[in-house]
């Protein structure tokens, strides 16, 4: 029986009897049979993925892993590009945001359910790079990505949709500029499908502080008639009900873990906002005094490794600033050409690694890609969330700004209670982060007092 509210028909006739399939399946006309198997918003959608009704100017998708979010965005384009004279009085031009080209590309326009599948037969042209999608009536849709955001000052759009917004690096950046150019029309309007996480600025657009918003939930669940027996099995058995799955597949917006060391509000808070209108790395920030590429390598190397940790970041007048995380899954030396890399991008002074964690071996591979290298050794002399403390400390009197998001280390950063890691799998990003802070406040000192262990933090006058 069919007990999801906001099932499409398509779903509610698969649930019938199969005597009862079969009599309607033989009532229709071919035409009809081909009309249905090709409408969307008749027959294939499910009713929270229509666009809804009323004056809004946002309308956020907010639902995990799963639920038909590319498909619903790529059917809402098709609708404001059948719809533009109606709506507009002229053709329009849609911005497409992702978070990378590479997701721009293979998710939003090429993918399965993507806009050249979807919207096929309404296509004059396409051009891959950068990204140009042309329709039959004039509309146009042009792509940028999330790690740019300069490449949206100057443009200017009817609609724009962004996928996965939660998760960009610079998502407020991105998100200001598109705002600007989001001007054209009538009545100018955005789509966000995204799996949820509480960002500022997703909770800014979920409380209706960036416009009038209509807020869409949805689930793993709803769309399992069409998901692969295998995800389920080992991704939706695996993760329902776990703190990990409320957000990536019920999608909700979570609230901090109890005895969290980090919370996602604080880094906000002193979160770095770049200024992009110059190619250089540096451009905008202060001068660094001190650049570290910290390293925290998985102990194994297969596909249920754990990732390798790298982490970079640099210190100017006594606050630090997380410039990078490469942190890939890989060989050694896929770790060690990761880390010369950066070391280079971000003209750092040295390389530190645990000694602890096959500091020799992880020397040995940084020497293999380049002999000359400064490395240093820390020694890990207590446990993971012993260690973070003084640094999580450092984060709460604003000593440490995140230049951009950092989406994965930083969900590893939030999980990090003083009971210890309550995430998934190692938090080796974290690890990373804790060493390369650890360098570059080396004057963090331990006040053994009879009350306890208590972590103390120097004045920033004393560092130097």
């Amino acid at each position: 029986m069919m007990n999801n509210p906001n099932a499409s028909q398509a779903e509610i006739i698969a649930a019938l009897p199969l005597q009862q399939q079969e009599d309607f399946i033989e009532s229709l006309t071919e035409g009809e049979v081909e009309y249905l198997l090709s409408s969307w918003r008749d027959f294939l959608a499910r009713k929270n993925q229509l666009s809804p009704d009323g004056d809004w100017d946002i309308w956020m998708m907010m639902a995990g892993r799963g639920f038909g979010k590319t498909r619903s965005g790529s059917e809402w384009v098709r609708e404001q590009v059948l719809n533009c004279m109606e709506t507009e009085g002229e053709p329009i031009r849609i911005g497409l945001v992702n978070e990378t080209q590479k997701d721009l590309t293979q998710v939003m326009v090429e993918g399965d359910s993507g806009i050249l599948a979807v919207c096929d037969d309404i296509i004059e042209k396409r051009i891959k790079k950068p990204v140009e999608i042309y329709f039959k009536n004039g509309s146009i849709a042009l792509g940028y990505n999330g790690t740019e955001p300069e490449q949206l000052r100057g443009p200017q759009f009817h609609r724009f949709w962004f996928d996965e917004l939660a998760k960009y690096r610079y998502a407020r950046e991105t998100w200001d500029q598109a705002q600007f150019g989001l001007r054209l029309g009538k009545h100018p309007r955005c789509l966000i499908t995204t799996t949820p996480r509480p960002i500022e600025l997703i909770k800014a657009i979920h409380a209706g502080n960036e416009g009038r918003v209509h807020v869409t939930v949805g689930n793993t669940r709803e769309n399992m008639s069409n998901l692969a027996k295998s995800f389920i099995d080992k991704i939706y058995n695996k993760y329902s009900g776990t703190r990990l799955g409320r957000q990536e597949l019920d999608g909700e917006i979570l609230g901090d873990v109890q005895g969290a060391l980090w919370r996602l509000s604080e880094i906000d808070m002193y979160r770095f906002r770049k200024d992009f209108t110059n190619a250089d790395p540096f451009h905008g920030l202060p001068k660094m005094e001190r650049v570290v590429v910290a390293i925290d390598p998985a102990a194994s190397n297969d596909e249920n490794s754990d990732e390798h940790g790298i982490v970079v970041a640099g210190i100017s007048h006594g606050e630090a600033y997380i410039l990078d995380d490469g942190s890939l899954k890989g060989s050694p030396s896929d770790w060690g050409k990761k880390s010369v890399a950066l070391y280079d991008k971000w003209q750092a002074d040295s390389i530190v690694v645990e000694k602890n964690n096959g500091g020799d071996m992880c020397k040995s591979t940084i020497h293999t890609v380049r002999s000359t290298l400064p490395v240093i050794m820390v020694h890990a002399s207590r446990g993971k969330h012993t260690r973070a403390e003084p640094i999580a400390a450092l984060y709460s009197q604003g000593r440490v700004h995140h230049v951009g998001a950092f989406t994965e280390l930083e969900d590893q950063m939030t999980n990090m209670t003083d009971k210890g890691y309550v995430g998934e799998k190692s938090p080796d990003r974290c690890d990373a982060l804790v060493w390369a802070l650890t360098a570059l406040f080396n004057n963090i000192i331990r006040d053994n007092t009879k009350k306890g262990n208590a972590t103390k933090i120097l004045p920033i006058k004393n560092f130097w």
